[in-house]
């Protein structure tokens, strides 16, 4: 089993980069098999001679074999949005205000509200756009 290649920070060769600074660039690993190198954390560059195997190394990936990064498509970005929906929205049938964040549904099972009476602040929660009763289109 052949050892990767480890760099320090500021000293990665031209052509290497993280996954996160793939994602900055606008690109997807693509093509990249694996890693092809290590970036060796702060602590290990005072010891050249020990090989880096904390949890704060990075690895590095290729960006000749990297991709452009997919566009989703409109019935994927619906599909994200009624996810989101669903995890922000009251399930209370008299409440069904969508927050701005997720809900605690698998502990609590609504929103603080309908919980335990706490006051929502207006700015975090958009109110229902028709009565909780009725929901057709005509």
């Amino acid at each position: 089993m052949a050892l990767l290649p480890e760099y320090d920070r500021g000293a990665v060769p031209d052509g290497l980069v993280t996954r996160r600074q793939l994602r900055d660039m606008g690109l997807s690993p693509g093509g990249n098999d694996g890693p092809v190198a290590v970036l060796r954390c702060r602590w290990c560059s005072y010891r050249p001679q020990w090989s880096c195997n904390h949890p704060t190394r990075g690895f590095l990936l290729r960006t000749d074999l990297a991709t452009p990064k997919r566009t989703p498509t409109l019935a994927q970005e619906w599909a994200l949005d009624r996810a989101m929906a669903a995890r922000q929205t009251c399930p209370v049938p008299t409440c069904r205000r969508r927050y701005t964040y997720c809900l605690p549904l698998e502990t609590i099972g609504s929103c603080l509200e309908c919980h335990d009476g706490t006051p929502a602040d207006p700015a975090n929660y958009t109110a229902p756009t028709s009565p909780a009763s009725h929901r057709l289109a005509a």
